[in-house]
């Protein structure tokens, strides 16, 4: 038991207090100095649980962006495969102009290649700093994993002009027939 303060002391031997009554208020001071103890170490393990929780959550946010990166790094080599894999042999003499990365491009393709391009059966496709014809096949799986890849496609749907053309001005242009078979 622990031993009595001086005051305490003093007020026992002036008759004061009871000795029952000083033992009972050192019992009360320890067990509030033992709950001031217990509710700081539950503050201490609170925040503890805390800090785990959001180095936890980070972690985790961590992890998702590196796997995010290593997906799209994944799906950039399957594209690159595929047009390394499924590229038709360019032959031929007579020039090809497109618009790619806001310069004229040219390559160098025979007259077939010409047809199936305007028809949208072949398409142009960014490979390193080279282009690419592919099969129209072949050109939407490197459109699902990287559609940056793929620069020419006249096959596309309608869907992807301007939406600032008006009915007004395609009916206007319509008298305007432009030849299928112009070179520039």
């Amino acid at each position: 038991m622990a031993k009595p303060n001086p005051l305490q002391e003093q007020l026992l031997k002036a008759g004061l207090a009871k000795k029952s009554k000083v033992t009972e208020a050192a019992r009360e001071q320890q067990k509030a100095r033992q709950a001031k103890e217990s509710t700081e170490s539950d503050q201490i393990r609170r925040e503890a649980e805390r800090a785990r929780e959001l180095k936890a959550e980070k972690d985790r946010a961590l992890e998702a962006e590196r796997k995010a990166r290593a997906r799209a790094a994944e799906l950039a080599a399957q594209a690159r495969q595929i047009i390394q894999d499924k590229k038709l042999p360019r032959s031929g003499e007579s020039e090809y102009r497109f618009s790619a990365d806001g310069a004229i491009r040219t390559i160098l393709i025979n007259d077939d290649q010409r047809r199936l391009l305007a028809a949208g059966t072949v398409v142009i496709a960014r490979h390193g700093d080279r282009y690419e014809l592919l099969p129209r096949a072949a050109g939407e799986k490197v459109r699902e994993r990287d559609a940056s890849l793929i620069v020419l496609d006249h096959g596309q749907a309608s869907g992807a002009a301007p939406a600032d053309s008006s009915s007004e001005d395609d009916a206007y242009y319509a008298q305007f027939k432009v030849p299928d078979d112009l070179v520039w």
